[in-house]
């Protein structure tokens, strides 16, 4: 089973678009997470590096530069996505089960890191009325780097 680190980078990109209140809060993530060719398109006009800051995780031993080394995409190359972040929570929870033992820490550290942020901005809900104002998007952007 694969291993993840923290892609600080992105947490810190992920920061400034939410900043920028560059987030949608209600999409079906199974209709806006980019596809194969959505991301090889996306790579033919892009770097790495700004491919890299859409996912919140590092593949640990994959090698740089190939879409193998990026993990836990957030947003659609354009904006954050809150159901992209929730998308997070389960797939950094997979990736530790199996590999605890007592005591120690899971390997898969982007759930502890997103799962504030994916709250946060679930309770940041448009159905409700409610939208995510600065205050809340500075303490998302913290928890994700912090």
């Amino acid at each position: 089973m694969a291993s993840y680190a923290v892609n600080t980078g992105a947490a810190a990109f992920v920061r400034g678009l939410i900043d920028k209140k560059q987030y949608v809060l209600d999409s079906d993530w199974g209709q806006v997470q980019p596809s194969g060719a959505q991301q090889n398109a996306y790579l033919e006009s892009h770097t790495w590096e700004q491919y890299a800051n859409w996912h919140l995780g590092l593949t640990e031993g994959a090698a740089d530069e190939t879409k193998a080394r990026y993990a836990f995409v957030c947003g659609d190359f354009r904006r954050v996505h809150r159901t992209g972040l929730i998308a997070c929570l389960p797939r950094g929870a997979v990736a530790t089960q199996g590999r605890r033992t007592r005591g120690a820490r899971p390997a898969a550290v982007p759930r502890r890191r997103v799962r504030p942020a994916a709250v946060r901005l679930t309770q940041a809900d448009s159905r409700s009325g409610c939208t995510a104002s600065t205050s809340s998007s500075r303490e998302i952007l913290n928890s994700l780097s912090s």
